[in-house]
């Protein structure tokens, strides 16, 4: 990633909307004392926006330093400008939106309770999502796809599903891609990009070794380099370019990372997807059109 990628990340601070969702992203990898204040600030900003650091730190029982380290992870100056954003999001909540609450899947839950609270948090998962989704970045992957000569992508387990779904509609519009799920496979094609071709990683905890490496090596070759994650400041973000940063749901028992994982990346996927379709819409509407046409006797019932 470069020096310009890291400092916008440390020092754009979120819109008091997305403040809620950065928190859920960003608090796998933070301390359990730097978890407290940010769960604390998330789950009362109207409460935490009438403290003082000292009374945020005497809360949460933590130190005064540690509240102002978790205000700059979560991208603001200082602890007085994430005081502001607090009472922002605070006003926001109060004007009619609820705040965010998850309920975690019981084995002895009716299947309607079931629904409905799948149905929800994949709803705040993408909403939060969209929040935190830099655009200034989705931007710069856009343009990258849509003039690559070759587009490569990497995922394992859940995350290579996302990468096969890319990789169809890419093609699909008359673009060169490749999903690639074997990791012997993924490094050996990784090998032969150049400048002018893009890879893409997937990887929800940004540590997965098997698509660090071919994104490692993409790098090296001088592709730019594109990662889809959850933890941008993981292991994958050091072979990034570009970074496009995912939210997920709180993990359960019955509700493992693979799944919640996979609703924000499909968005982010979508979203890359669309933005290329719209770049290169001259050549893309026709191969699109020509593909629903080689597939169309597929979908017409035969006569018996």
């Amino acid at each position: 990633m470069t020096n310009q990628v890291k400092e916008s990340f440390i020092g754009d601070a979120p819109a008091p909307a997305a403040l809620a969702a950065k928190v859920r992203t960003l608090s796998p990898s933070m301390t359990r004392s730097m978890q407290r204040v940010a769960e604390a600030v998330a789950d009362d900003p109207a409460g935490c926006a009438a403290l003082t650091v000292t009374g945020l730190a005497e809360l949460t029982g933590t130190s005064e330093a540690t509240v102002v380290r978790t205000a700059r992870l979560l991208g603001y100056l200082g602890y007085r400008d994430l005081r502001l954003a607090l009472a922002g999001l605070a006003a926001h909540q109060e004007s009619g939106r609820a705040p965010a609450i998850t309920t975690d899947i019981a084995v002895d839950d009716p299947i309607a309770d079931v629904v409905a609270k799948l149905a929800y948090d994949e709803q705040q998962t993408l909403a939060d999502t969209a929040a935190g989704l830099d655009t200034v970045q989705l931007g710069a992957a856009v343009s990258a796809a849509a003039t690559a000569r070759r587009i490569d992508i990497y995922g394992a387990g859940a995350s290579s599903l996302v990468g096969m779904d890319l990789a169809q509609k890419l093609l699909r519009i008359g673009l060169i891609a490749h999903a690639h799920t074997d990791p012997h496979l993924a490094v050996t094609n990784a090998v032969q990009l150049r400048s002018g071709d893009v890879a893409i990683a997937i990887t929800h905890s940004g540590s997965t070794g098997d698509v660090i490496e071919p994104l490692r090596v993409a790098f090296d070759r001088g592709a730019t380099t594109i990662a889809i994650t959850g933890r941008p400041d993981g292991p994958v973000s050091q072979y990034a370019d570009h970074i496009l940063t995912t939210s997920t749901a709180r993990e359960s028992e019955l509700r493992p990372a693979a799944m919640s994982s996979r609703t924000s990346q499909l968005l982010v996927v979508d979203c890359l997807f669309i933005g290329v379709a719209q770049r290169t819409y001259e050549s893309a509407a026709p191969a699109l059109a020509a593909s629903y046409e080689a597939l169309a006797h597929r979908h017409t019932p035969r006569r018996r």
